[in-house]
């Protein structure tokens, strides 16, 4: 929203401040990882990053950092609303890796098992929108897509479950809170993230991996 930050991934706006938005490139990261060890990443499936100015203008910047990610073997596309490429990814990042928390699924097993695929498709809706209200306008078809891609990395454990056994802090404020935080000031109602939410900051307490 313009003029605002959010506090769930900016505490009083210090990043704004200090790195400022004229430093930033917009980035959708779709490699399947792992981080078996500090500084030892397995990659196990796909290796594109979308990339884009936040102006939607095709930079000189933004072509360099393509071409290099080019030339290191990557597919960079670049896109003239970035927004829209962050948002698609973020409705997975914001039921997948809270669901991994609180059931140990694999990804495959998220998409897969009806129930779960079910809450999934409550919170894609919800996320989509809270998006709308922002004026980021994804169609709903695409919830259906986003989770059928997604089922395609079998066995493939979310970044917040793989923190989980590994006794790192949790990302909930940026994946999942950060959008209850968007839905509050458009008044979006997001009943069903609200609750798998609080049941995953709830398991990231007993676990103290989450304040």
């Amino acid at each position: 929203m313009e003029g605002r930050h959010l506090e769930s991934v900016d505490l009083g706006g210090r990043q704004w401040k200090a790195i400022g938005p004229e430093r930033a490139i917009g980035c959708v990261v779709d490699p399947a990882c792992e981080v078996v060890s500090p500084g030892l990443i397995v990659h196990h499936e796909f290796k594109r990053f979308t990339i884009g100015e936040p102006d939607g203008s095709l930079s000189t910047r933004v072509q360099a950092l393509a071409q290099t990610l080019t030339t290191a073997g990557f597919d960079a596309p670049v896109r003239d609303n970035i927004r829209w490429n962050v948002w698609l990814k973020l409705w997975g990042n914001a039921c997948f890796n809270p669901i991994s928390l609180l059931t140990l699924a694999t990804l495959d097993r998220i998409t897969a098992e009806p129930g779960l695929r079910g809450v999934c498709v409550a919170v894609m809706g919800e996320c989509r929108r809270v998006a709308q209200a922002l004026q980021v306008d994804i169609p709903e078809s695409m919830i259906e897509r986003r989770l059928n891609v997604a089922g395609s990395a079998a066995g493939h454990k979310m970044s917040m479950l793989q923190d989980l056994e590994r006794g790192r802090s949790l990302e909930l404020e940026a994946l999942v809170a950060a959008v209850q935080e968007l839905g509050r000031l458009t008044a979006t109602p997001t009943p069903a993230l609200d609750i798998l939410l609080a049941l995953a900051q709830e398991r990231g307490k007993q676990a103290g991996l989450y304040p």
